[in-house]
Formats: C-alpha cells, sequence, structure tokens
C-alpha cells in the first residue's frame, strides 16, 4: 500500500512537471523547475531524467534546459487524429436530437478542402425533402453550413476561396466578393449563418459552426427546411438549439470557449449599423 502511495505521488509530481511547460513551452532549468513547482532539486532531476529517456521531455545540451519532447507532438497528433475520425460519431446524438426537437432535416456538414462534405443528415418528419444526400459536397460561399465555415476559418482562408469564379447555384447565391466578404463579417458577428434559397430554390437553412480543440472550425450543423417554415423570424427558436448542440460537440473535439478562436476570424471590419439594419428589414419580410 505504501508503494501505490509513493508511485502515485511520483506520477503526480511528473504531471505536474509536465503541466508547467503550458502554455509556451519555454525552456526551463532543474532550479526553475524546482522552485516553480515547490519541489527539491534532486526529485526534479530524476524526474526530468525518466521523462527524458521517454521522449516526454528534450534537453538542450547549450542552456541544459528542457522543452518538451517528440512524445509529447505523438501523442497530440494521436488525438487529433482520434477526434477527426469520431467526428462523425460524436455528431450523431445531437443532430438527431435536433431533428426531433426542431421537427427539420438537420444536416452535418464537415470541412473537406475546397468545399463541405453531408457527412450526416436526419430528415425530419414533414412531407417536403431536401435534395441533398451523404457526401454531397457544398461550395463554401452557398450553404449554410460552408458558409459559416468559411466564415470562422483564417482570413488567408477565406481570401483563397473568394478570389476564385464563384460558381451562381441559384439566382440567389451570392458571387460577389464584397457582398461575401460583408455576409462574413456579420456571420462571426450573429454567431451563425443563414441561406436563403442560395443551395436550393425552395430551401432555407440556418448554421452554426462546430470547433475543433485548435479552435478551427471543422464542420457545421444545419437545420434545413422549406421556404414556408425556414423563414428569419423563426431563427430565434432554432438559433439557440442550433447553438447548444454545436458548442456541445465542440466540446466533445477538445474546444474551450475561453481558448482564442483561430486567428484571422476576427471581425476587423464591421459592417456600418445603417447597412446592418437595412439587412435585418430584408430578411425579416422573408
Amino acid at each position: 500500500m505504501q508503494h501505490e502511495k509513493s508511485t502515485h505521488h511520483s506520477l503526480e509530481k511528473a504531471l505536474k512537471l509536465l503541466l508547467s511547460f503550458m502554455p509556451y513551452n519555454q525552456e526551463a532549468g532543474t532550479l526553475e523547475l524546482s522552485n516553480h513547482l515547490g519541489l527539491h532539486k534532486s526529485t526534479v532531476s530524476r524526474l526530468l531524467g525518466v521523462l527524458e529517456s521517454y521522449g516526454f521531455l528534450q534537453q538542450n545540451l547549450q542552456t541544459k534546459k528542457f522543452t518538451l519532447g517528440p512524445s509529447i507532438s505523438e501523442l497530440g497528433w494521436a488525438l487529433n487524429e482520434s477526434l477527426n475520425s469520431h467526428l462523425i460519431r460524436l455528431a450523431i446524438p445531437f443532430v438527431d436530437q435536433l431533428r426531433n426537437s426542431l421537427e427539420e432535416t438537420v444536416v452535418l456538414e464537415v470541412a473537406s478542402g475546397q468545399s463541405s462534405v453531408i457527412a450526416y443528415m436526419a430528415e425530419g418528419p414533414g412531407p417536403v425533402r431536401i435534395k441533398e444526400t451523404i457526401g454531397g459536397r457544398h461550395w463554401y460561399h452557398a450553404a449554410a453550413g460552408a458558409k459559416v465555415i468559411l466564415a470562422f476559418s483564417p482570413a488567408e482562408f477565406r481570401d483563397e476561396i473568394l478570389q476564385k469564379e464563384l460558381i451562381r447555384c441559384t439566382p440567389n447565391t451570392m458571387v460577389d466578393r464584397s457582398a461575401l466578404e460583408k455576409e462574413m463579417r456579420l456571420i462571426r458577428r450573429q454567431g451563425f449563418s443563414f441561406d436563403n434559397e442560395e443551395r436550393n430554390i425552395g430551401i432555407r437553412a440556418f448554421g452554426c459552426a462546430v470547433f475543433n480543440h485548435e479552435g478551427k472550425p471543422v464542420a457545421g450543423l444545419v437545420a434545413a427546411g422549406p421556404l414556408q417554415r425556414i423563414t428569419w423570424n423563426r431563427r430565434s427558436a432554432i438559433i439557440p438549439l442550433l447553438k447548444e448542440a454545436a458548442t456541445k460537440l465542440s466540446e466533445q473535439l477538445g474546444y474551450r470557449e475561453s481558448a482564442n478562436r483561430v486567428k484571422g476570424a476576427e471581425d476587423s471590419n464591421p459592417m456600418p449599423m445603417r447597412q446592418q439594419a437595412r439587412k435585418k428589414r430584408r430578411r425579416e419580410e422573408l
């Protein structure tokens, strides 16, 4: 029993030592770590040796100080791969529950290169079906899930997408870069997107972004349906549930609200208030 206690205490000390390198992985020496953790120098030296032997720490031969080692990167890579591969599995209960709560079709769109991909879909109970299938691709400028992913993506990626020739899927599809940039800023401010028959005639949709542990938008949760039911005025009933599900799914992927979202997603050029008011009035007429 005494041996087990000693082992647990040693493990706790080792974990605290590793965590002391967060968040910036700055070099630290034995004495510095000893003072920081309140541990005897000999204890810290012994722990450093063990952690270095397993690759969790590495020593700078010139400064004799330590930083996190390759084993930490390998663990991070394994976690990232696990989270990505399990995204759909984790999302299914949220999508199904949203469909039941909203009684509308709910779709999971996943970021994939130059477009988003429908990874899972729970169809609503109504007689009208949206014309989408698993594996279908959406241009980033022309669907609720795709637009919300793009809005929260790094500025460099948005520029790459928006500088290309954009395809007009319906008469409502926005293909003007200036208009789309304003739309992206609006989405970031309000936290959701709105597809007003921009992908399919007769279908409207709301979308909220799902973030991974790095704060990157990896998917969009979308509530979609016929224009008679999915109206701008229904957003107060739809958006809270959509945001709640997207937040909980993001947390399961390791995202923390306190962490900064991906660099470049900030709204650095807000839309003038009068222009926002005009946009709001136009949507409320829908």
